[in-house]
């Protein structure tokens, strides 16, 4: 999922960003309260990690424009400041969780899947549809309880997919939601990584809504066929040829 990172101090955003990627988030990474709110109300987040103590706007000013301008996801403060009143003051602004610096970067990481999730109506950790279960944290997919072997871009497109069930999803909304920055994007990219997913999964697991988009419906149709073979050759690591 792409989140948004609003931190100023340059060792500690590098830091987060490295590390949040590692934990499987694509992070965009802004360094002061203007760049902040013009993302936001720009870019389709799956959340924000927004740092109060921004130059150029505070981001308490941040998030209160935002709101105002209707836009609804998930935000986590990351603050210096632990004063009780200045926390209160956040979540009546908007913000959605608070976490004070030092932060365990772990910590971090579960709770913006806790707040994605949530933001979803997706109550459990593990996401379900179909015979599809999906464990965002331990990055593990199974399928009627066997496991099954994704590349980490398809593991990704599945968790979109997963978290938005029964819902149209265009190329454009998926390309948004999995690549951040500076990451070149081929035109049928999607395209190829729905391709694997449905050799893996079985053809009728991912629906194309001709001229719209891709679906994943919450019940599999009876007559779905199923994959043949959970892996194959190259499954194990990193991505199928095709775009990163």
């Amino acid at each position: 999922m792409r989140i948004l990172l609003a931190e100023d101090d340059p060792l500690l955003g590098d830091g987060l960003r490295a590390g949040l990627r590692q934990l499987g988030f694509q992070v965009d990474w802004v360094r002061d309260g203007e760049a902040a709110e013009r993302e936001l109300r720009a870019e389709p987040y799956a959340a924000a990690v927004l740092d109060l103590g921004l130059p150029r706007r505070d981001g308490l000013d941040v998030l209160a424009g935002v709101r105002r301008a209707g836009v609804t996801l998930p935000v986590l403060v990351l603050t210096a400041r632990d004063a009780v009143p200045d926390r209160i003051r956040g979540l009546d602004l908007g913000a959605d969780d608070y976490v004070v610096k030092p932060v365990d970067l772990h910590e971090l990481a579960a709770r913006l899947r806790a707040l994605v999730r949530r933001a979803h109506g997706q109550p459990q950790e593990t996401l379900q549809a179909q015979d599809l279960a999906l464990d965002p944290a331990a990055r593990v997919v199974l399928q009627g309880g066997e496991p099954v072997s994704l590349s980490t871009r398809e593991f990704d497109l599945l968790h979109v997919l997963l978290l938005n069930a029964g819902r149209v999803l265009s190329r454009e909304q998926l390309e948004q939601q999995l690549y951040s920055w500076g990451r070149e994007v081929d035109s049928n990219a999607i395209e190829v990584h729905v391709h694997h997913l449905r050799r893996k999964l079985g053809a009728a697991r991912i629906q194309t809504v001709r001229g719209v988009g891709y679906m994943l419906p919450r019940v599999a149709p009876a007559d779905g066929p199923r994959a043949e073979s959970r892996t194959g050759p190259g499954d194990q690591t990193g991505d199928e040829p095709g775009p990163s």
